[in-house]
């Protein structure tokens, strides 16, 4: 088994910054698979996380073995349910939807998983998952059928991650969904940082390389882009080395 979260630890203890790439099985041809992770072997990208909403494990494990053969970037799954495990993989983020009361996404498809789980060497990573606000209804909303958190209720954000943390979590990853209108605020990356001591991952309607920086200033460990390489893969060019994301400060400690 490779201990990815480990890794992210001593990564985080060594000042540096993690940028993960979302590739949704859904949205990339298999043919255009060595091209775009050519394009992500070159830029600053640490991770690959490999998940959707619908997809099933056929099509997800065929991607991550494809993926595999491109490059030496851990491949973390990022399931939207049990159906898209696949041993394939690094690891997988084991995520409880704690921004909702859905029984299913707390605990329901977690129970349903551990026949799959127990038969490869992924390293499982426990991960609160909070669902906020972001100016449009999300693919996360409409399969969970759960609302997400306020954007403006800062406090209670706040008392969800922690709640995580508390529950046992490893990670907390706060999501705004595919193709947000709006990034997670500033002040709720910086508040939650305050109140958490494992790392916090961060994602949805970061576009821009201002946006990504802003993020690690303001408290993420990790930030999750997707869509916007989706939509245009020249973004890889302005995240190659040299420029680094491990300069930047953390504000939240």
């Amino acid at each position: 088994m490779k201990h990815i979260y480990n890794d992210i630890l001593a990564s985080i203890s060594k000042g540096e910054k993690l940028l993960a790439v979302l590739i949704d099985p859904d949205k990339i041809k298999i043919d255009n698979v060595s091209g775009f992770i050519e394009k992500v072997n070159t830029s600053i990208a640490t991770h690959i996380l490999v998940g959707g909403s619908t997809v099933d494990e056929n099509i997800t494990s065929l991607l991550v073995e494809k993926i595999k053969k491109y490059t030496t970037c851990p491949v973390v799954l990022f399931p939207g349910d049990v159906t898209q495990i696949t041993s394939k993989a690094d690891a997988i983020l084991f995520l409880s939807l704690i921004s909702g009361r859905n029984p299913e996404y707390l605990i329901g498809k977690h129970i349903k998983s551990i026949s799959k789980l127990k038969e490869t060497n992924l390293d499982v990573i426990s991960t609160g998952y909070i669902l906020i606000e972001s100016g449009k209804e999300t693919a996360v909303e409409r399969v969970t059928e759960t609302e997400p958190l306020l954007r403006t209720n800062i406090q209670h954000i706040v008392d969800t991650a922690k709640a995580g943390e508390l529950l046992g979590m490893k990670l907390i990853y706060l999501e705004a969904g595919s193709g947000a209108k709006v990034s997670i605020s500033k002040e709720i990356m910086l508040n939650v940082k305050k109140a958490i001591n494992i790392p916090l991952i961060v994602g949805g309607g970061i576009r821009s390389k201002k946006q990504l920086e802003t993020a690690y200033d303001f408290g993420a460990d990790l930030v999750v882009i997707g869509t916007a390489f989706e939509e245009d893969e020249s973004f890889f060019d302005e995240l190659k080395p040299p420029w680094s994301v491990g300069h930047f400060s953390k504000r939240g400690k």
